[in-house]
């Protein structure tokens, strides 16, 4: 590729409302551009990244026995009625109608005409197991798109569906899927970390995420350093972290705490440690009477250490939630506890609100908590003694220092931007769908399927924001937009430096390199500043003074201050001992 048949399309300065440093370098090298929120033009610099990523997920795909096709992005909402995700999925679910008003959906994911696929075409165990895949353009109405590639609306994916006679099966092309997965990773040569998961609303039993570890990552991942444990926050279990409840020693009394609605205040002010002071976190679930008519909602009052943090995932998973909730609302409060938030507490609360402690709330004694009255607080509560034993359960998010769940040492937290994820469903779809196979006795038997996917798009963000540095992007070589750019000094005004740069450019080609020759007009340090934010691995200076000894100038885009002197006949093997 030639520059000038190329193009290349760089900004000095990014638009004010790119948020993070992987869409400001995006729309900087000219890789994408913006057409509305959340959607974006993939210009020819990213559309080459791109293929590559799709390339070394076909051939690990295919390496794994997967089968490609490809699955419509309109969808008929009969399907996602038939499955429950019609109501269940939510706004970001597109949904729109056709000249003969039936509605119809814009895939945000396949799960439903998958499975209507294979219960068409999959009559006989003599067909299983079979995994096919797709890389097919999603769209899901983000309602604060941001971020850029990393969380738009319209955005590419890669989804792949396992069928299989058994569970047994099924857990084989898991395993084989989640191999592939290690395999594409390590291709694409981003730093990952593969995690312990929530199958949210996807649904089924086993689940990893695929982590590129970033400082500016959205996850929050939880592993031990010394064993093989990693899990998303959301997932990761809170042990107590005290062993047995102490007996009371304090007699509980109401005290005045003018103004203190936070525990760093209130503890502050008492004189106290933040790990004496508990505090509430109020939810409701929306209900309805048998009439389909909104009733009062159910209220459940969760109590963590004042140290912890709600994990709303966990809390998602408790009977009285477990089909949906939200924060309650002030009035709602209010109107169950008689106070505004910040002086709420367990003492004496109606017997139709559900308490829950978190395993270490509920181990405690002596503790500070809410009077349900605005301006004081209860200090020395006990359980049992003051209020009855609450419900009990995992609540709150890990912290560092906790130890692992294997029991092989403690935890540790960093970020990570979730790249992929594959999930064991069993027969979430398949029951709903009624995809069934005959066996070898012709039974109907259930299918059970496993679902894996992979954000193509997001990756550019992620590798991005894994590798940049002050002049602009840092790629791996695997999915730069081009391994190597030539940049000859003069290439128009010295005929020994075009016949040099041309002689390079063909050896390379030759040898298979991915290289590109700026043959554009401009000032060396334009053109480097160009290469330099688009982010070629790597750079071959071809310029008078060099060649008068025989010489090119190699510069790493990791370390641009190194710069060798090779000779020009050596240039091709040469960069064979540089990439990675």
């Amino acid at each position: 590729m030639r520059a000038r048949s190329f193009f290349i399309s760089t900004l000095k300065e990014a638009p004010a409302d790119a948020d993070i440093v992987s869409q400001q370098l995006m729309i900087r090298a000219g890789m994408i551009k913006r057409l509305a929120a959340g959607v974006y033009t993939y210009m020819p610099m990213g559309l080459r990244s791109i293929r590559k990523i799709e390339t070394i997920i076909r051939e690990e795909m295919n390496r794994a026995g997967a089968i490609e096709l490809l699955l419509p992005m309109v969808q008929p909402a009969e399907l996602w009625q038939e499955s429950g995700r019609w109501e269940k999925y939510g706004p970001e679910l597109l949904r729109f109608k056709d000249r003969h008003e039936r509605d119809f959906v814009i895939q945000p994911t396949s799960e439903e005409v998958i499975t209507d696929f294979a219960r068409q075409e999959i009559r006989s165990w003599r067909q299983l197991p079979v995994n096919f895949y797709q890389i097919q353009t999603k769209f899901r109405d983000e309602r604060r798109p941001r971020f850029g590639v990393m969380r738009g609306r319209e955005f590419t994916m890669k989804d792949g569906y396992s069928f299989d006679r058994d569970q047994a099966g099924a857990l084989v092309s898991y395993d084989k899927m989640f191999n592939a997965y290690q395999a594409i990773f390590k291709r694409l040569g981003l730093n990952f970390r593969a995690v312990a998961a929530d199958t949210g609303s996807i649904g089924g039993d086993r689940s990893h995420e695929f982590q590129v570890i970033a400082d500016t990552g959205e996850d929050l991942i939880a592993y031990c350093p010394t064993s093989d444990y990693a899990a998303n926050i959301e997932l990761a279990p809170a042990p107590a972290l005290i062993e047995t409840r102490a007996p009371a020693t304090e007699t509980m009394q109401k005290v005045p705490t003018p103004g203190k609605e936070k525990c760093e205040a209130l503890v502050e002010y008492l004189g106290r440690e933040l790990t004496s002071s508990m505090k509430s976190v109020v939810l409701a679930a929306d209900r309805v009477n048998e009439k389909g008519e909104p009733i009062e909602p159910q209220i459940v009052m969760i109590l963590l250490r004042a140290d912890h943090e709600l994990n709303e995932v966990k809390a998602g998973k408790l009977e009285e939630l477990k089909e949906g909730f939200r924060f309650a609302t002030d009035e709602e409060i209010v109107h169950a506890f008689g106070s505004k938030p910040g002086y709420l507490g367990p003492v004496g609360v109606n017997s139709d609100i559900v308490v829950y402690a978190d395993l270490t709330a509920a181990k405690m004694s002596d503790f500070i908590c809410g009077a349900n009255e605005e301006g004081y607080h209860i200090t020395g509560v006990n359980w049992g003694r003051d209020l009855p034993e609450p419900k009990v359960a995992d609540l709150r998010n890990v912290v560092e220092g906790d130890a692992s769940p294997d029991g092989k040492g403690i935890l540790r937290l960093q970020r990570g931007i979730e790249v992929g994820h594959v999930f064991y469903l069993g027969t979430k779809y398949s029951k709903a769908l009624n995809a069934t196979y005959l066996d070898e006795n012709g039974k109907p038997q259930v299918l059970e399927m496993g679902c894996y996917g992979i954000g193509v798009t997001r990756l550019l963000g992620a590798a991005i924001e894994q590798g940049h540095d002050e002049q602009g992007i840092i790629w791996p070589e695997s999915i730069a937009p081009f391994e190597v750019v030539i940049c000859p000094m003069g290439y128009s005004k010295s005929d020994m430096v075009r016949e040099a740069a041309d002689q390079l450019y063909e050896e390379l080609l030759a040898a298979g390199v991915d290289v590109i020759l700026d043959d554009r007009e401009m000032r060396p340090g334009v053109m480097f500043a160009d290469w330099e934010l688009i982010g070629v691995p790597h750079r071959f200076v071809v310029g008078e003074r060099g060649l008068k000894n025989g010489e090119v100038e190699y510069v790493s885009r990791r370390a641009l201050k190194e710069k060798h002197m090779v000779k020009i006949e050596d240039a091709v093997a040469f960069l064979k001992t540089q990439r990675q």
